[in-house]
């Protein structure tokens, strides 16, 4: 078991599932256990026979008894495939209380996975920083769950986020639509984040961003500091928090709204999270949440 496991969070989540949508001949419905109706393992219900329906599943025996044609159908059991998109750029290394965005983005995709895993869901790893993509396809094999959380645990953020020339690799050649879980602070230059978010977009995937933000950066709260250095460009500004502490969080606002519209019209699941909040209870509110959607 990884040290990223963390039982106090298991236990929280043990009865709730990760709610993802998945894939039967190209149509998205439902979660693990898919309402897509057919000839499975599992009877569901019997509905009247339409022209075109597939004879194999006549039920003669009902045919005998109510002389009309009936079709039996069943719940099709399925699994997914669950991607993790880690962003490691230097800027996850932000840290407020002791941990930092990283430490808490790792717990987050250790949580999910294990989840994924008691699903029966295979999951992969995607790694993006300084130019770099790590990749993990994914597998749901016990060694690989295993080999997963060893590169979780040894992420070490660094430089700048992958440029968009090494998008294209990330989910090259997959044709089956699967749920991406990306987190990140969505810390950007040039809009370089979005671009990802719009190649991935386009392959029709589900997809949820985990937006990762510390308190001391909602609050403005950096006592004893009078200039703040970027982590990703060295660019040092002066900070005056008490003179602008209410202009700022307004416009924080402002921009955390921004950014939630602009995920929403890509159809994007977008969910903010404080670091300030035990991740037991953020993963419970947001699984309670995305199992109320899919209801």
């Amino acid at each position: 078991m990884s040290r990223l496991l963390d039982p106090k969070i298991l236990m929280t989540i043990k009865n709730l599932q990760l709610a993802a949508k998945t894939t039967i001949d190209g149509f998205m419905q439902g979660i693990n256990k898919s309402k897509v109706k057919g000839p499975g393992l599992e009877f569901s219900q019997y509905r009247s026979y339409q022209p075109g329906d597939d004879l194999r599943w006549l039920d003669w025996k009902m045919y005998a008894r109510s002389d009309r044609y009936y079709i039996r159908e069943s719940e099709i059991e399925t699994s997914i495939s669950v991607r993790f998109v880690i962003d490691a750029s230097a800027s996850m290394n932000h840290a407020d209380n002791g941990i930092t965005k990283i430490e808490y983005a790792k717990y987050l995709a250790a949580s999910l996975t294990y989840l994924a895993n008691q699903q029966n869901d295979s999951v992969g790893l995607y790694v993006l920083q300084n130019n770099q993509l790590f990749v993990l396809p994914s597998k749901k094999d016990h060694q690989h769950f295993s080999r997963l959380y060893f590169q979780l645990e040894n992420i070490q953020p660094g430089g700048r986020f992958t440029e968009p020339v090494q998008y294209k690799d990330i989910f090259a050649g997959s044709t089956k639509k699967e749920l991406l879980i990306f987190i990140t602070d969505l810390y950007q230059e040039n809009g370089e984040i979005f671009k990802l978010l719009d190649e991935l977009s386009a392959q029709k995937h589900e997809m949820i961003v985990f937006h990762i933000l510390a308190q001391n950066e909602m609050e403005l709260d950096y006592k004893g500091f009078t200039s703040l250095e970027d982590l990703e460009t060295g660019e040092v500004i002066n900070i005056d928090s008490g003179r602008y502490a209410t202009a700022y969080k307004q416009n924080l606002q402002q921009y955390l709204s921004s950014i939630r519209q602009q995920l929403l019209n890509r159809n994007i699941f977008y969910r903010l999270i404080n670091m300030q909040q035990p991740l037991d209870q953020a993963l419970k509110d947001f699984l309670n949440q995305r199992n109320k959607l899919k209801a």
